[in-house]
């Protein structure tokens, strides 16, 4: 699967929107619910450990993200799997690779989401991934267009 979105920010700027809890937590999950980061180490071997929230604040489900490669500011890569509060996975997972590139003020990222099978991706699909996902970029647009007034 892959999703390519352009934001009308600087380059750096969305880099630390995808890199960093404090920005992360403002815009990785679609209204009405929230994305709560338990832990987060941006390196290579490190993990983003949150919770999916609805609008009242309790979990509803747990994520990891065990961060493979990092490029600063131009791509990392990372799987991508639900977990319980404990952190103990629930696999598969997804592998997700994000490149960012930057013109005229303007930044591109482009994802690239590889499952284990066919199947798997067909199944988020049709649990409202494509939906879900846009209306997550779309929080990070109105966060980003915060930025830049």
């Amino acid at each position: 699967m892959c999703i390519d979105r352009a934001f009308n920010a600087e380059l750096a700027l969305v880099w630390d929107a995808f890199t960093k809890q404090e920005m992360l937590d403002l815009w990785w999950a679609p209204k009405p619910y929230l994305s709560k980061t338990a832990k987060m180490d941006f390196k290579v071997g490190g993990r983003r450990f949150y919770a999916m929230a609805n609008a009242d604040g309790v979990e509803i489900g747990w994520h990891i993200q065990d961060y493979t490669s990092i490029s600063p500011k131009t791509n990392f890569k990372f799987l991508s799997i639900f977990a319980d509060k404990d952190e103990n996975p629930f696999p598969p997972g997804s592998n997700w690779d994000l490149n960012f590139s930057e013109d005229a003020g303007k930044t591109m990222v482009s994802i690239t989401i590889y499952n284990d099978s066919l199947e798997r991706m067909e199944k988020m699909i049709q649990m409202g991934f494509k939906e879900g996902f846009t209306a997550t970029l779309n929080e990070l647009e109105t966060l980003l267009s915060n930025y830049n007034k």
